[in-house]
């Protein structure tokens, strides 16, 4: 996708080569694999990094980083989930990678992209696992600790392989159409979790640097106020 084109205008050119149905579809998909890429990107820049990144975290504010990851975490098992979800529920259609075998005409490449979302569908059957008895509702047995199934394996290297395996769908399609594929997984992020983290380093080397001058007795006025933040 170039940079240069609007998303309507990308849209437009997938909708000239693949079709209303098929090109409106894969466009909205692309958005949200690119998203879901972007926001793993994202989470494991701050948890899946560095050691001393989660150190770092953990001199500044533990509870906070600790919901932060959880939180980061079901939601990314949530939008595996729902990009691979059936095409309906409750009598509604969906925006599912399930739905695009079905919309091609080309009947090598329809063979092609239903294997390949049988693989993706494998490959995220613990997100659905995680969305349906943890985060989207509360299974009883393991919510009040009544004999049940555990819940499925969870790892980044799922999150990862989840990923891949979606991306292959989305890149048959490209190679097909327009004889190229999309880089997923080389998100462009600009002020995002690694300037953060800069600045909380910068921070606690501060607040440390503080904390040490009024120990001494050594202390500027300065070091007495609280910004109003």
């Amino acid at each position: 996708m170039s940079d240069h084109y609007t998303a309507e205008q990308v849209k437009q050119r997938n909708i000239e080569r693949m079709g209303v149905a098929l090109g409106s579809q894969y466009s909205a998909l692309w958005q949200e694999l690119a998203v879901l890429h972007l926001y793993w990107a994202e989470y494991k820049e701050l948890f899946g990094t560095k050691p001393s990144r989660i150190d770092l975290m953990n001199q500044a504010a533990p509870a906070f980083f600790h919901m932060l990851q959880e939180e980061l975490w079901d939601n990314r098992l949530m939008h595996l989930a729902r990009i691979t979800d059936s095409p309906k529920s409750v009598g509604k259609d969906n925006l599912t990678i399930r739905n695009l075998p079905g919309l091609i005409d080309d009947a090598a490449l329809k063979t092609k992209v239903t294997a390949l979302v049988g693989t993706a569908l494998d490959a995220t059957k613990f997100c659905r696992d995680w969305r349906n008895r943890h985060i989207g509702h509360l299974d009883l047995a393991l919510a009040t600790g009544a004999p049940a199934t555990p819940l499925a394996m969870a790892s980044r290297r799922q999150v990862n392989e989840a990923l891949k395996a979606i991306t292959d769908v989305m890149n048959a399609l490209d190679a097909h159409y327009f004889d190229s594929e999309t880089a997923y997984d080389r998100p462009v992020r600009i002020n995002g979790a690694l300037e953060f983290l800069h600045v909380l380093n910068d921070g606690i080397k501060t607040r440390d640097e503080r904390d040490k001058r009024v120990e001494a007795g050594e202390y500027r006025m300065d070091d007495l106020n609280v910004d109003d933040i």
